[in-house]
């Protein structure tokens, strides 16, 4: 039999070996999209409309439409998930309908996105009437996206010392004074993080803004919330599957931008994390 510390290095250097080879295939998949996409990020590519059935010209409506998603979907996800988690942590004894509520959540997370994206236009754009929409679609991905943001949210108020509660309550602040003065700027870098993260993936769906939001062609921005648009993702799809006579440098062109807004999102989660931990050290 080994010894513990021969099978301990035998697992360390499985799991190195499994985390270098992840590393190496994002930087394949990464290398292929940006060598190919960032000799067609021209000012006019990112600038322009779209033209002759989009063989032509740029994304500019895309990029507007992807970004008023992305818009929307924190507008309509980030205060409903925080609200449910501090009523979880700071609000609700464990019971059974809390414990119903954390299993709903998690069975919500692993729900495919086609899923929601039938039930966004079941709900949203033929029940409730939004029509394929801004809004159907933003409230779409703001469901999707619901599950990360409550748990991440969950987890970083559980993060908080009791103690910091105690002294808040002992010094005469209420309740609701300790939660948003006290617990909630002690617990924001998860939060913030976790619901940034949340909608970074949002904004590389396909599948549920393709049955509420978004047009194949329209090379024209929004006026309402009620207007389709164009996106990035289901752009991308359109380019690479429907027009085969399209230049190649416009689907990689376009998979690069989305790809930028992908990791400039993550950027800012952990540049937000570290900027609000620094300031709790302070």
């Amino acid at each position: 039999m080994m010894s513990p510390k021969v099978t301990e290095k035998i697992a360390f250097a499985t799991l190195r070996a499994i985390a270098f080879f992840i590393v190496l295939c994002l930087a394949v998949v990464l290398w292929d999209i940006f060598s190919k996409g960032l000799p067609a990020l021209t000012w006019e590519f990112i600038t322009e409309n779209p033209r002759r059935g989009m063989t032509e010209g740029g994304i500019f409506p895309a990029i507007v439409g992807t970004f008023y998603l992305v818009l929307g979907t924190i507008i309509f996800a980030l205060p409903i998930g925080v609200m449910t988690a501090i009523y979880l942590v700071e609000y609700a004894k464990e019971s059974w309908a809390t414990r119903m509520i954390r299993l709903a959540v998690v069975n919500l997370a692993g729900v495919p996105s086609v899923v929601f994206g039938l039930f966004g236009l079941g709900f949203f754009v033929l029940f409730l009437g939004f029509g394929v929409s801004i809004l159907a679609g933003s409230l779409t991905l703001a469901l999707m996206i619901l599950p990360v943001i409550i748990t991440t949210s969950e987890e970083a108020l559980r993060t908080v010392p009791r103690g910091y509660r105690e002294a808040s309550l002992a010094l005469g602040a209420t309740k609701l004074q300790t939660i948003l003065f006290i617990v909630l700027p002690n617990a924001m870098p998860g939060i913030l993080t976790g619901s940034i993260l949340g909608v970074a993936r949002a904004a590389g769906e396909t599948a549920p803004i393709l049955l509420t939001v978004a047009a194949f062609f329209l090379p024209r921005l929004p006026n309402s919330i009620f207007d389709q648009v164009m996106a990035l993702p289901y752009h991308l799809y359109v380019i690479a599957t429907q027009v085969p006579h399209a230049d190649q440098s416009i689907p990689y062109g376009t998979a690069a931008v989305l790809m930028i807004l992908v990791l400039g999102l993550n950027l800012i989660a952990i540049l937000l994390r570290t900027y609000f931990r620094r300031m709790r050290k302070v």
